[in-house]
């Protein structure tokens, strides 16, 4: 065999045996709780080495241990579809697509007027799912790029084929980003309202969601006016989504 064919051949070989690894992860949180994901071992990693940032909370509850009302608001907030999808919205990434092609127009020409003085990039939008951000979450570096998308999105339909919606829900919620050190429901109920996960009222829980995308800028501006108006709106749309 040539040097480049089984080069290739063991290559090919490596990737299968990485989707297993994957796929055998995924199978065993039918059963298992994952005791942290990647991204939460990048932060533990970058707190441990700034002590005067050492603050971390996460504590695991199950699914019915945590308020309806936060499960609704985070699908009414970052994924209405996920009760009937297969895991990848193709509408939502095709429009946040669009619309970053549109933003990086803007600064381009933005750029263009300023005559080389610097000029800020464009916030760039996703359009992932809940299962999406949980797959990069679990198991993947936050980097930008074909390969990493690839991959997320392999793990993506390993996670809707070896767990139900359910189970995908709890996992996120107990291991989602709230702020800095801040992990899961539980942690983010007490940080934030003294209380636990299971006594969140219907505007507390809007907050929370709110804050998910940009969760350690939003502990930083408890008094944003975005951050009341959104959450207002997403109270609003809380008693449609539907839990699976």
């Amino acid at each position: 065999m040539k040097p480049a064919l089984r080069g290739l051949l063991l290559m090919v070989l490596a990737l299968l045996g990485l989707q297993l690894y994957f796929a055998l992860r995924i199978g065993a949180m039918a059963y298992l709780d994952p005791q942290s994901t990647a991204f939460e071992r990048s932060a533990l990693w970058r707190i441990s080495t700034a002590p005067e940032r050492s603050h971390w909370e996460q504590e695991w509850v199950p699914y019915d241990r945590i308020s309806r009302s936060l499960k609704s608001a985070v699908l009414a907030s970052e994924d209405d579809g996920f009760a009937t999808h297969g895991g990848v919205d193709w509408d939502a990434i095709n429009a946040a697509w669009q619309k970053n092609a549109k933003a990086q127009a803007r600064a381009e020409a933005r750029s263009a007027a300023a005559k080389g003085k610097s000029v800020k990039p464009p916030r760039i939008i996703g359009g992932s799912t809940i299962t999406q951000q949980l797959a990069k979450n679990l198991f993947l570096s936050g980097e930008r790029t074909i390969v990493r998308k690839a991959q997320e999105l392999v793990i993506t339909l390993l996670l809707e084929a070896c767990l139900s919606k359910e189970r995908i829900l709890e996992i996120y919620l107990n291991h989602v980003e709230w702020g800095d050190g801040v992990f899961g429901a539980q942690a983010a109920a007490q940080r934030y309202f003294r209380k636990d996960a299971s006594r969140l009222a219907p505007n507390e829980a809007a907050r929370l969601a709110v804050m998910l995308p940009r969760p350690k800028f939003f502990e930083k501006l408890p008094a944003s006016e975005y951050l009341a108006n959104r959450s207002a709106l997403i109270q609003g749309r809380m008693a449609y989504a539907q839990l699976p």
